[in-house]
């Protein structure tokens, strides 16, 4: 699998906040593509402006064709959906990829891997006969979320120097949260963290517990670094990644001077499990000043009590941009309450956190 570039392909132009979701379906199969475009035309929010069966049919298109949004299956003769990925987002020129494929059944290794490369979302296609009910609720309510991050309206930008701050001190705890387009801005933030940033680094992505055991190898592989998949009792340790199972949240606690993992379940605020909320919320109680969060891509508004915590407890936040993110729901909040030291793509997040611990860069 190619490594994801620093900047993805998504950031090219910001979705359309107004007017019908134009989508392009390119899926190999004459009667899913005929079922697709039945289910979505019933939607006067959606439009089918085209279909393929194929990947390079589907370039051919895209090179006249404006979309918001790809509907892509994986499974498909010659070039298939994982490999002509790259190459449609970069020809989509901003337009969102929605995998809807068989081989995204839970915890399915395509997915993680689709979601990597630059896949804002995953569905698992049914059979023929499934084109409807719940199926068809969870398409679309996953594309306007998709085309519509901020809702039709759009969402007011927020000041994008970041909110100011007490002086720098080492980083002796880093929490990231992030769900829809995380995963791909993950992979970009770990590829420009220094291997040296020793501190121990919690990451709390939504996606379904069977997802965890094959994301955290993807997490070893994409940071260069160990992932455990966190467990009540276990220790952090530094430069390690420790990831939240995808039914708990992921908390700290300290006793006798050491540092461990508590497990909770109970709900959320947020309504998340796991939430970042209460991974902030913990990180501050824990380490103080010394804590710092990142938001990273993901609808809603997870992390932005527990970014007030962290703040408040003299902890520093930052959050990725609204270009670069597939929804600039969750760093969105946190940016525009004023609660985000730093607002900048995840590559550059990671490049100022190494600045930071390096002693080369003030704070701005």
């Amino acid at each position: 699998m190619a490594e994801p570039r620093s900047a993805g392909p998504q950031a090219a132009s910001a979705p359309r906040t107004t007017g019908p979701i134009r989508v392009l379906i390119v899926d190999d199969s004459i009667v899913a593509r005929a079922a697709l475009s039945r289910l979505l035309d019933e939607d006067d929010d959606i439009v089918v402006a085209g279909s393929a069966g194929s990947a390079p049919a589907a370039l051919r298109l895209l090179a006249e064709l404006r979309v918001d949004v790809i509907l892509l299956d994986l499974e498909m003769p010659g070039v298939g959906g994982l490999a002509a990925l790259p190459e449609l987002l970069a020809a989509g020129q901003g337009a969102r990829v929605l995998i809807v494929s068989s081989a995204c059944a839970d915890g399915a290794a395509a997915s993680i891997a689709a979601l990597r490369a630059g896949a804002a979302d995953t569905l698992l296609k049914p059979m023929s006969a499934g084109f409807s009910g719940p199926f068809a609720r969870d398409l679309t309510d996953r594309l306007r979320r998709i085309a519509w991050p901020d809702g039709r309206d759009g969402a007011a930008p927020a000041d994008p120097r970041g909110g100011g701050g007490a002086p720098a001190r080492q980083i002796e705890c880093l929490g990231i949260g992030a769900s829809t387009g995380g995963v791909h801005a993950l992979a970009t933030f770990f590829a420009a963290l220094p291997r040296e940033f020793a501190a121990p680094i919690l990451v709390t992505q939504h996606l379904p517990a069977p997802f965890m055991p094959y994301f955290a190898t993807q997490l070893t592989d994409m940071a260069g670094r160990r992932t455990r998949i966190a467990a009540a009792g276990l220790q952090l340790i530094a430069g390690e990644i420790l990831l939240a199972p995808g039914d708990a949240h992921l908390t700290l606690a300290r006793t006798g001077g050491i540092v461990h993992v508590r497990l909770e379940r109970k709900r959320a605020a947020s309504g998340c499990l796991p939430s970042v909320d209460p991974m902030f919320a913990s990180m501050a109680k824990v380490y103080g000043p010394a804590a710092v969060g990142v938001v990273l891509s993901g609808m809603g508004r997870d992390g932005v009590d527990g970014a007030a915590l962290l703040v408040g407890g003299g902890g520093a936040v930052f959050a990725q941009d609204r270009a670069s993110s597939v929804v600039w729901g969750m760093p969105g909040a946190v940016a525009n309450a004023g609660l985000a030291r730093v607002i900048a793509p995840a590559g550059e997040l990671a490049r100022r956190l190494a600045e930071r611990e390096e002693g080369a860069a003030r704070w701005r």
